[in-house]
């Protein structure tokens, strides 16, 4: 099973149950099953000079793939203190246990809406952690960074959920670059893929 597999190989530990958070706007923490992971990334290649911000990074997973495929720097937000300390561990034995190269990996805990975009964060994850409310704020500070530093910004859903892809295509200048489908792995199920929005200067 490909969920066993990557977190030895990565000496990190992201399953476990689901824990609801509190809070109407936050939605609880499910990891991107690896095999949607290898799907996305034999579609869409991250360069080692990017930087990749995960909102609602849970226990690391993303950050811990992400980094060990392309020695990119990895950003992981979580406000949940459990998952932060999971993520922090993780962080540790993942260090102790691979080869490590270029790219730092970093975790933060605070809201996503809280979270100070970086001038040079240029890659956005999003599995559904939040309501659109809070997405439409996320998505104002990244859009308020790229007007003091503009350059290319690509937004990497997962799952997209209809309200997000709504408000990026109509009230933002994203635009949907492409599509990684996921139905023959899931069964017929048209949510089941990642959207790419891209953001250029």
């Amino acid at each position: 099973m490909k969920e066993q597999y990557y977190d030895k190989l990565l000496h990190i530990k992201t399953g476990g149950k689901q824990q609801f958070p509190s809070g109407f706007h936050y939605y609880p923490y499910e990891p991107t099953p690896y095999t949607a992971l290898e799907r996305l990334f034999e579609r869409y290649e991250i360069k080692n000079k990017n930087r990749l911000v995960d909102f609602g990074c849970g226990k690391g997973r993303l950050c811990f793939f992400v980094h060990h495929l392309f020695q990119t720097s990895v950003v992981g937000v979580e406000m949940n203190e459990t998952f932060y300390q999971d993520a922090q561990d993780n962080l540790r034995n993942y260090l102790k246990g691979t080869k490590v190269g270029k790219g730092e990996i970093q975790f933060q805990r605070c809201l996503a809406e809280d979270y100070r975009v970086h001038p040079s964060d240029d890659c956005f994850y999003f599995f559904n952690p939040f309501s659109v409310q809070i997405f439409m704020k996320v998505v104002g500070n990244i859009l308020r960074s790229f007007e003091k530093t503009p350059r290319e910004l690509n937004m990497l859903l997962y799952y997209p959920a209809d309200d997000y892809t709504f408000f990026l295509e109509n009230e933002t200048p994203f635009e949907l670059q492409r599509e990684v489908a996921l139905e023959d792995l899931y069964g017929n199920n048209p949510y089941e893929r990642f959207a790419i929005y891209r953001l250029g200067v």
